[in-house]
């Protein structure tokens, strides 16, 4: 019955494949992206249901709000005035502003009527209670995989020989598929076990070398993911300053980039400090599956707390840096000059870094998987191979997906469509991924437990879904 409802569910025989031929690891990839999916879908729906269902059936929504005598502070007209050019069009659609900015994408959109505040609040909790159960729900199941596979009882290797083979299967593609995952299963188990040995019988001067250079890389690590955040905090800042340049505004494209600034520097260090981690692993002599871990977790560091850094930044564009006698601030309480509706601007950042993590992600692919792929093809021999061989990075592959769905959490309550536009992008993600996968990678030459994924990952989503609360809590009670 178990079995049967398994391969219902979506795409079920493509992950049997997908495990098979690369591992169980390359599999849990596409099992989690499925999840994630699942959960955009089942976020749109609600969205829909309880945000822009109450909007239109109280009537048609106000235009922006205009001048006020009274105050201040009221006034809020983001629609171009007088014939848009096409380009303009173009740029406003990539940065959210012009007519997308008074649309029902974004925050500012909804008028303060009071039932559509009590669902518009409801369907933030409603969506964040049921992603933290279903996570949960998730990591219960792997957590049951990684007790067994850290207690011993996996790496007896009798277990794999004697009971690992499922007597139920039919037809040779099956057969072999399920060979070659108890392969890479045994492969895993066979690397961990060498590496413990070798850990067994160091000296005492060999174990105090082994710290002093984990303790300096260490140390290279935290200079690193400083400079990263650095970085994050000055592009956030500047991006105002920049725009203001008369030459920035004379030239669309250029305002177009410094709108990115932000956006560009954290996939920047997002995309060159991961493969710097992955370099330093292997030198603190740990386990394969312990240097995944730590790759891992600075991996979720830099993305997650750069995300933060995003916040804090734009907190103190706010806010005046928390000072409400400032200038800026005195009069409406908020930096209203610069930013006269701060939530649609929070929605605009959450909305460009979900489509720069897109558009890079499809560069990625265009100009660096297939073109090394077709060298392979041109270049016959030992060089072709070096060039142009590709393994499926898991932990780097896994940790995109987190740190997008993140984004779309921090940003949905900002910009209540961000679900939808993300289960567009996942779909588009996985297949091609999956094209990717079977026409440009080859299997992984050293695999790691599924265990990992099944477990440690929701773990990760979980403290992804905590950043999120953090502007939504301080936009409602602060």
């Amino acid at each position: 019955m178990k079995a049967g409802l398994h391969t219902l569910q979506p795409w079920a025989w493509t992950l049997k494949r997908i495990g098979g031929q690369f591992g169980a690891g390359t599999e849990s990839y596409f099992s989690l992206l499925r999840f994630l999916l699942l959960l955009n879908l089942l976020a749109s729906i609600l969205k829909a249901c309880m945000t822009l269902l109450p909007t239109w059936l109280e009537g048609t929504p106000p235009g922006p709000p205009g001048p006020n005598a009274s105050s201040p502070c009221g006034f809020y007209d983001p629609n171009p005035q007088g014939l848009v050019a096409f380009p303009t069009h173009l740029f406003n659609l990539l940065s959210g502003e012009g007519f997308l900015e008074w649309s029902p994408l974004f925050y500012g959109f909804y008028p303060p009527r009071p039932h559509l505040a009590v669902t518009y609040l409801c369907s933030v909790f409603v969506i964040g209670l049921l992603d933290l159960l279903l996570i949960l729900h998730r990591s219960v199941s792997g957590l049951k995989q990684t007790l067994l596979a850290e207690s011993g009882v996996l790496t007896s290797f009798s277990h794999r020989v004697f009971t690992a083979w499922d007597f139920g299967l039919c037809g040779d593609a099956h057969v072999r598929l399920r060979q070659r995952s108890i392969l890479y299963e045994l492969q895993v188990e066979l690397e961990e076990a060498v590496v413990r040995r070798q850990a067994a019988v160091r000296t005492l001067g060999q174990q105090a070398r082994v710290w002093s250079v984990r303790i300096l890389l260490n140390l290279l690590v935290i200079a690193l993911l400083g400079a990263a955040f650095y970085g994050v905090y000055w592009a956030t800042g500047a991006t105002v300053d920049l725009q203001e340049m008369p030459l920035v505004q004379e030239m669309p494209l250029l305002r177009l980039g410094v709108d990115y600034l932000p956006s560009i520097f954290i996939s920047g260090v997002n995309f060159l400090l991961p493969p710097v981690f992955k370099l330093i692993a292997p030198l603190e002599g740990y386990t394969r599956s312990r240097q995944i871990v730590f790759i891992l977790l600075r991996t979720v560091f830099l993305r997650l707390a750069s995300l933060l850094v995003l916040l804090f930044s734009l907190w103190n564009q706010i806010t005046c840096g928390g000072k409400a006698e400032a200038e800026e601030c005195k009069t409406c309480g908020y930096n209203y000059k610069e930013l006269p509706c701060w939530e649609t601007r929070l929605g605009q950042e959450m909305y460009k870094l979900l489509l720069f993590d897109l558009l890079t992600g499809l560069a990625v692919m265009l100009l660096i998987q297939f073109p090394r792929k077709l060298l392979c093809g041109l270049c016959p021999g030992a060089l072709g191979r070096v060039v142009g061989t590709q393994e499926f990075q898991v932990p780097d592959e896994v940790l995109g997906l987190i740190y997008a769905q993140t984004v779309v959490w921090v940003g949905s309550f900002f910009c209540p469509l961000l679900p939808l536009l993300n289960t567009a992008k996942f779909l588009l993600l996985f297949y091609l991924k999956k094209f990717t996968l079977f026409s440009t990678c080859s299997p992984a030459s050293r695999t790691f437990r599924a265990s990992t994924v099944n477990f440690f990952f929701p773990l990760v989503l979980l403290l992804g879904l905590a950043i999120s609360a953090v502007p939504v809590l301080y936009s409602l009670f602060l």
